[in-house]
């Protein structure tokens, strides 16, 4: 009777049971496994995420100039050994609408990604630091032409600002142009900078040395603007290659302002030649200009090229001397004077000695 029972409970409990569809049907759990590991080949070889060790990696530097369609982006990927097939890139890059999130630039883009590693990183790349020096002394024409070369700026757009007098006035440069204000500098800058932002980080870097109050106060005492600090210092970059004489230049050049004399600054010359530098000729010095010093006395108008740090700082902390003549001693120095009558024995002494390294060249030329 109990067996009964209990036979008829355990009946009972399979009735109410529900018959479990894998059970009923095991092909469920194949599918179920085949689906789950589809997926996890398809995430980890066709969809990878980007390599933990990206940072080194060596790299290949590419420019995706702006405007590039897909397809010309994926050559210049397979012309530089970063992609192998390009058609799956394409597509990849299609299905997942990624195609319409590339933007140009100049990218480091390391090796060993496959294609759709490429567009993960391609879409959020930052723009590479690309490094431009500009060096002392140069015309603003030609900084324009470098960074042109090496960040892409539009020359032509960057000189337009830099004589636009709004533009020179919102940076509160008291000058009528930017020419002079543009410091000499190694920079780091991405592809394709605006070229505002580029020659608001020059005009910065130099008007930050008007800012101490020491150098206000020298102003003062000079009784000299900043303009005509910034053509000085030009004219102090243009004659002096060796760093220490930047400050005795500078006190000859003071002492001749002071007596309203004619500076006599070959590199204001130099300045209005088309065909120069070259060496000058009497004929030069006659060039009727109010930036050839030695027709007329002061400073010229503005400064003649873009002075670095040091000839700044020369123009508004000259040495202490007497000095009103220097002369070129053929080592790439000076001879200092404070008489006409030494500084025409210096003068003679070394034109003498150019005389004899010319002969002797001539010479030498002729033996061979």
């Amino acid at each position: 009777m109990k067996n009964r029972f209990w036979q008829k409970v355990s009946a009972f409990r399979r009735s109410v049971q529900p018959i479990c569809p894998i059970r009923r049907h095991p092909w469920l759990v194949a599918l179920v496994f085949l689906t789950l590991l589809t997926v996890m080949m398809v995430k980890r070889y066709v969809f990878p995420p980007l390599p933990e060790d990206l940072e080194k990696r060596p790299s290949v530097t590419v420019l995706i100039p702006q405007g590039a369609t897909f397809g010309a982006i994926a050559d210049t990927l397979m012309a530089h050994s970063l992609l192998k097939h390009r058609e799956w890139f394409l597509f990849l890059g299609r299905i997942t609408g990624k195609e319409s999130r590339m933007h140009a630039g100049m990218f480091a883009i390391p090796r060993g990604l496959n294609s759709w590693q490429l567009l993960v990183y391609l879409e959020s790349a930052k723009n590479v630091l690309l490094k431009v020096t500009i060096p002392e002394g140069l015309r603003t024409e030609r900084i324009a032409a470098i960074l042109q070369r090496k960040i892409g700026v539009d020359s032509a757009r960057f000189m337009q600002l830099v004589r636009d007098s709004a533009f020179v006035n919102q940076l509160g440069v008291p000058a009528p142009t930017l020419d002079g204000f543009l410091m000499p500098e190694t920079y780091f800058f991405q592809w394709k900078t605006p070229e505002e932002v580029i020659i608001r980080t020059l005009v910065k870097n130099t008007m930050s040395l008007f800012e101490p109050d020491s150098v206000r106060q020298q102003l003062q005492q000079l009784n000299m603007s900043i303009l005509e600090i910034i053509t000085l210092a030009s004219i102090i970059e243009g004659e002096v290659m060796v760093d220490s004489e930047r400050v005795l230049v500078s006190s000859v050049y003071h002492n001749r302002l002071k007596r309203g004399w004619r500076l006599q600054a070959d590199p204001t010359i130099q300045f209005l030649l088309k065909d120069g530098p070259r060496r000058l000729t009497y004929r030069d010095l006659e060039i009727d200009s109010p930036y050839n010093t030695y027709k007329y006395a002061g400073l010229p108008p503005g400064p003649i090229n873009n002075p670095g740090k040091q000839s700044i700082l020369a123009a508004i902390f000259p040495a202490k001397t007497r000095y009103l003549y220097f002369v070129a001693s053929g080592d790439g120095g000076h001879r200092f004077s404070r008489t006409l009558k030494e500084h025409l024995k210096w003068k003679r002494h070394f034109d003498k000695i150019r005389r004899e390294v010319y002969w002797k060249k001539r010479q030498s030329r002729s033996r061979k």
